[in-house]
């Protein structure tokens, strides 16, 4: 599927400014769509929506499918008669506007969300909503089932909880549990329905407004999910469902010794048996969601890197032959063409390329890293780059601009400061942005953060470590006139301009 010439913004929606505690999908949400209306923007893309589990990341999830109730809206739910202004407004859920404390934040967020689902469950016409939900949606029974088990036993992982009965789904212990646990396994489900109905709403409107979202799909689930706990038979694991291998890569930019991200590898064989029917089921619920998809590690399909568990540095893993592109090829004959984004990041060699080449996808560029080579030979500069590209300034795993510049070698800062034609007025963040727009790649994509022209402190992940990650939010204040008419001129000087937003007008 071929994209149009346009432009757009990531920014994750805990990202997003607000006085509870993390961004939401709240008014400030549709702010920000306003803004990327304002300034001519085709795209707004977000990291992945799914619930977060081991440090706060959202590429470590208990689902592949459900919603982070942190993003539940307060005020949306007041509108719906949930709540009293009395029952959030004066909560201090955090004592920093810059940054979210996840810890405290969903401490003082459950009770809140509790008020709310008992209201729910008191509405009879709600509650008929959520039924014919759940009709549609079978996938919910089991992620409540997890999560309030889980939490029962202390939010311990799926593979050290005390109950083994429990681990391996035996009836009677499930039908027990369901007994016990009844109040948490309805709050799991209404919580999940809630964020359904607020996710759809916004969605609407940014499409109204001829936006669209662009969505990430993480390759890998978390060893510590329902997908392992039911469906076992998807991934490497042993008979309590362990996993016998995990996945990483080698070393690379971000660490010498790899990187050991401990998802389970999954079980390709059966997949391939099964003819990838979980994966189109997947990849459909996640267009459901998003308007485009973004799928993370791209490389990972075509030969992914296994590390066993007698390893001393994820170094000692090997490349394994994942599924290449018959479990493409299968996603198009059941959903059609798709507008989907490879993220191609990383070791990529010829038979990653060649995946990438028969899918016809769009690969990533990242600006970046186009100035560690000073000869001008590397493959990200635009002088390089093709329309069936998306070029990034940088990315979540990337340091922002302004830091990244501060570290760079003199060399490098000079070869950069040539190759944008900076001058003397204008700010590195400023260069980059332009630089991006001006390339042919058909997306052209700008970290908030840079246009914010922010400091290292804002980066959002730092790969291969655990704390300070995913914490960082734009503030009330931050958006200025002069930014908007910065990114509005040069979506409109390198002919990126939203055309549906003009063609409306």
């Amino acid at each position: 599927m071929k994209f149009k010439r346009s432009s757009g913004v990531l920014l994750h929606i805990s990202s997003l400014p607000g006085q509870y505690g993390v961004g939401t999908f709240g008014k400030e949400a549709y702010q920000f769509v306003d803004f990327l209306v304002e300034t001519g923007q085709t795209y707004w893309q977000i990291l992945p929506l799914t619930p977060t589990s081991y440090g706060d990341s959202p590429y470590q999830s208990y689902s592949a499918v459900a919603s982070n109730i942190n993003f539940i809206d307060f005020e949306e739910l007041e509108k719906m008669g949930l709540l009293v202004d009395s029952d959030f407004k004066d909560i201090v859920f955090s004592t920093n506007e810059e940054f979210v404390n996840f810890e405290k934040l969903t401490r003082l967020r459950r009770p809140i969300l509790e008020k709310a689902v008992k209201n729910f469950l008191a509405n009879r016409d709600l509650l008929s909503q959520l039924e014919e939900y759940l009709g549609e949606n079978p996938w919910l029974y089991d992620y409540a089932d997890f999560m309030a088990i889980k939490e029962s036993f202390n939010q311990v992982s799926l593979q050290e909880w005390p109950d083994k009965a429990l681990v391996m789904r035996e009836e009677n212990a499930l039908a027990n549990a369901r007994i016990l646990l009844k109040d948490a396994i309805q709050f799991h489900r209404v919580t999940q329905f809630l964020c359904h109905l607020q996710w759809q709403k916004l969605k609407t409107y940014s499409n109204s407004k001829h936006i669209q979202i662009i969505g990430d799909m993480p390759i890998y689930v978390a060893a510590d999910s329902v997908e392992v706990w039911t469906m076992p038979e998807l991934f490497k694991l042993d008979p309590n469902k362990v996993p016998t291998c995990v996945a990483g890569c080698p070393a690379d930019d971000f660490s010498e010794d790899g990187q050991l991200w401990g998802n389970p590898i999954y079980n390709w064989s059966y997949h391939q048996a099964t003819e990838f029917s979980w994966w189109v089921y997947r990849i459909k619920e996640s267009f459901k969601r998003y308007d485009v998809l973004r799928i993370d590690h791209f490389k990972g399909f075509s030969d992914y890197w296994e590390i066993q568990e007698n390893y001393k540095t994820p170094n000692d893993g090997m490349w394994v032959s994942g599924p290449g592109y018959a479990l493409f090829k299968k996603v198009t004959q059941e959903l059609g063409d798709l507008p989907i984004i490879a993220e191609n990041l990383g070791y990529i060699d010829e038979k990653a390329e060649k995946l990438l080449e028969d899918t016809g996808y769009p690969g990533m560029k990242v600006l970046q890293f186009g100035f560690f080579d000073t000869s001008g030979e590397s493959l990200e500069l635009p002088h390089f780059h093709d329309r069936n590209q998306v070029v990034y300034t940088g990315t979540h795993d990337n340091d922002v601009i302004s830091s990244w510049f501060d570290d760079l070698e003199p060399e490098e800062r000079n070869f950069m400061n040539r190759y944008t034609h900076r001058e003397f007025y204008e700010t590195v963040p400023q260069a980059m942005l332009r630089t991006a727009y001006g390339s042919v790649a058909d997306i052209a994509i700008t970290c908030m953060q840079d246009l914010l022209e922010k400091d290292g402190s804002c980066r959002m992940n730092l790969p291969n470590t655990i704390g300070g990650n995913w914490e960082w939010r734009m503030k009330l204040c931050d958006l200025t006139a002069h930014r908007k008419a910065f990114l509005r001129d040069l979506t409109s000087l390198y002919g990126r301009y939203n055309q549906e937003l003009l063609e409306s007008k």
